[in-house]
């Protein structure tokens, strides 16, 4: 404690580097579709030589520029000089960047999620302790489900290419599929969801993410049709404009658990989402929401209310915050065609083994960035 309390803790510098790369393939899920793998390196150095890094979100081309140009502009010259503890303190002096009423809020909230999350990764390696086990330590690894079910391009469906992808996810060791739904009529996402449960065995673990893509009497056809199907969850079953509400009535008639939250940006939203009996579980994206503060704050709200805990995507960043927690639920990751960063860029990534990963226990978030691949695919050189 004597070492520390001689340490600055002063961020001393900012720096920012946008990364993309080209997927092999298009996917396509209800309404949308991925050709490349984007996100942005934030590294903090402070005073003492600590370097916080992390890297969040997935925004193509104009959205990532906007903002890096955020963070290099405006965010980093406020930051610089303060000390990294004080971590709320900085939270708080750069939300009003999302105050803007005639600026896009999202690309604010998210340079607000860089910047937090590495500031988060300095205060680890400066205490030299796992970021799970500072947030909390509730646990040491945690089951792995895989974003998967993607359509196939031409086709309402194919079973053989259905069967393959399971089995696909299968050989990586995950302990199941959150698979993508909503795109097509009900009935024919119900007739992939049992293909898929059919290959897959009852062991294999099955939610189903439609991205808002029905109305109330849509979602609940599916669900009738995929009622025996022991699925996990059912994830944003319905559209944007009224989906608390609309969740609320699908999860209230069909009883399959709801998830929801990671179209919000505040985790003031998706305690209304709690609130309101919309969902059984919130997966709240710290990378798209103002970081891990922001996280923490609807996690303890879920907590106190006994609804469980998710995070989309990002598993460098929610297996910390999953693992801290008593409620947490699975880590999310993707084919490695469809996220080939993270078995990239992460040097000392571990294995999945049996459907569990092991949470990085070294400090701060415990991952080591590959230069070299790094270099390969930042934008700014």
């Amino acid at each position: 404690m004597e070492a520390l309390t001689k340490m600055k803790s002063l961020i001393k510098d900012v720096e920012v580097i946008p990364v993309r790369v080209a997927l092999n393939k298009t996917f396509k899920g209800s309404h949308y579709y991925m050709t490349h793998r984007c996100t942005i390196i934030t590294r903090i150095t402070t005073e003492d030589g600590v370097v916080g890094e992390i890297y969040n979100g997935d925004e193509m081309e104009e959205a990532q520029a906007q903002i890096i140009k955020m963070i290099t502009n405006e965010m980093a010259p406020l930051i610089k000089g303060k000390n990294i503890f004080q971590v709320n303190k900085i939270w708080e002096e750069l939300l009003p960047f999302t105050f803007d009423i005639l600026a896009d809020r999202k690309i604010a909230l998210q340079a607000l999620a860089c910047i937090d999350s590495a500031i988060y990764d300095a205060i680890g390696k400066t205490l030299s302790i796992p970021l799970y086990q500072l947030w909390g330590g509730y646990q040491e690894k945690l089951p792995v489900m895989l974003i998967g079910g993607y359509y196939q391009e031409g086709v309402e469906y194919d079973p053989e290419a259905i069967k393959e992808d399971i089995e696909s996810y299968k050989e990586l060791g995950v302990a199941g599929v959150k698979f993508k739904v909503g795109g097509r009529k009900p009935e024919i996402d119900a007739k992939r969801v049992e293909i898929a449960r059919l290959a897959a065995g009852e062991e294999f673990i099955i939610a189903v993410d439609a991205n808002q893509g029905w109305t109330v009497m849509e979602a609940l056809h599916f669900a009738e049709r995929i009622k025996d199907y022991n699925i996990r969850w059912f994830e944003e079953p319905c559209h944007w404009y009224n989906d608390k509400t609309m969740m609320r009535d699908v999860r209230f008639m069909s009883g399959i658990p709801i998830t929801g939250g990671q179209s919000e940006v505040s985790a003031a939203a998706c305690i209304e989402l709690m609130k309101a009996g919309s969902i059984d579980v919130c997966n709240f994206d710290a990378s798209w929401g103002a970081g891990p503060t922001a996280w923490k704050q609807a996690a303890a709200a879920s907590w106190a209310l006994g609804i469980q805990m998710a995070h989309h995507e990002e598993p460098q960043v929610s297996a910390h915050l999953l693992a801290s927690i008593p409620n947490g639920t699975y880590l999310e990751v993707f084919h490695p065609d469809r996220d080939p960063l993270f078995y990239n860029i992460i040097e000392n990534r571990n294995p999945f083994i049996n459907g569990y990963y092991e949470v990085p226990n070294g400090h701060g978030f415990g991952i080591e960035l590959n230069r070299s691949y790094v270099d390969k695919h930042r934008l700014d050189k």
